[in-house]
Order: structure tokens, then C-alpha cells, then sequence
């Protein structure tokens, strides 16, 4: 029987995070830096269980993002990923469910960066790629990230968006998107 369970970064252990970690570590096939996983703390996670086994992983985090002169409150999705052989049985559905009604109910925007299997998926939910230049404000002032062009998505909600407009995305260590 499979199982979804939602909590906050604080309300999970230890054993939780370390099975998360495994299984993202699992999924991205030894790609996933520690800066990646610290993306994923911070906010809310959906965890898909079968029994004692962590099969699936996705987390919202808070972000602000920069658009038409405005700092946008943004759930940035991060860390989604589904055992191999669990995968197409629509478990990322599932957790992709549970946290877009975290982002429906919390923030002015969902953001992400897909990957290009990912892609897809995202798109097939409603999420819309985003058309303009990608910048992120760095401690040197704001840098383009023309490489992440292509792969920003957003979901849009409350805010009006211009998808072909600049998007500018707030500093963190790794990955900036």
C-alpha cells in the first residue's frame, strides 16, 4: 500500500532526511551535489511510502523572484524524484498534487527548473515554460543565466506574468535555478 505523507523540514528526523537524501541520490544517479539537497530543506516535503521504503520525493521551498519591478513570493519546487521501478504508476502526480495546493494556497507563483525528461510532465500539468531572459541577483549584482532559459517553468496564480519578460531569481550557493 502506498502512502503520502506531507511535513515541514523540522518535523522530519533524521532517518527521514537521510532516506530522502538516498533516494534523490538514487534518482539523479549520483548527480545530486550537496547543494542540491539543501535546496530541498526548508519547506514542505511530500514523501510517497510502500510500507518501510521511501519511494518518492518532492519539496516546495520559499523563493523570491523578480519580475515587472516585483519581489514575487514564489514555491519553488525542488527534489521531485520517484524510485525506478516505481516510477510511471503516477507517484509524481501524486506529490506534485499535494504540493501545488501548498503553492495554490501559500505563495504568488510556483517556479522551477526541469530537467529535460522532466519537462514534459510539468507542462502536461499546467506549468508554463518561461519565454524570457533568466537572471539570478548574486553578490556581484544581477547575472544572466542564459544555460536555464529553457528550463524554467512557472505556475502562474495570483500575479500577472509576462512569460516572454525578464525573470530574475534570488541568490543561493549551487545551482541558481
Amino acid at each position: 500500500m502506498i502512502e503520502l505523507g506531507t511535513a515541514h523540514t523540522a518535523e522530519l528526523d533524521a532517518s527521514v532526511l537521510a532516506a530522502a537524501r538516498a533516494l534523490l541520490d538514487e534518482v539523479f544517479e549520483g548527480d545530486l551535489t550537496d547543494h542540491d539537497w539543501e535546496h530541498c530543506l526548508g519547506g514542505v516535503h511530500a514523501l510517497l511510502w510502500e510500507g518501510t521504503d521511501l519511494i518518492g520525493h518532492a519539496s516546495v521551498v520559499q523563493r523570491r523572484l523578480l519580475h515587472h519591478g516585483r519581489a514575487l513570493r514564489a514555491g519553488y519546487v525542488e527534489g521531485v524524484g520517484v524510485r525506478a521501478d516505481r516510477r510511471r504508476c503516477g507517484h509524481g502526480a501524486t506529490m506534485m498534487d499535494t504540493l501545488e495546493r501548498v503553492i495554490g494556497g501559500a505563495y504568488e507563483l510556483g517556479a522551477l527548473s526541469a530537467t529535460d525528461a522532466g519537462a514534459a510532465f510539468y507542462a502536461g500539468r499546467g506549468w508554463r515554460r518561461w519565454l524570457g531572459p533568466t537572471s539570478a541577483l548574486t553578490p556581484s549584482g544581477i547575472v544572466r543565466t542564459a544555460q536555464e532559459d529553457d528550463g524554467v517553468y512557472v505556475l502562474p496564480l495570483s500575479v500577472p506574468l509576462d512569460l516572454s519578460g525578464e525573470l530574475t531569481c534570488d541568490w543561493r550557493d549551487g545551482d541558481l535555478w
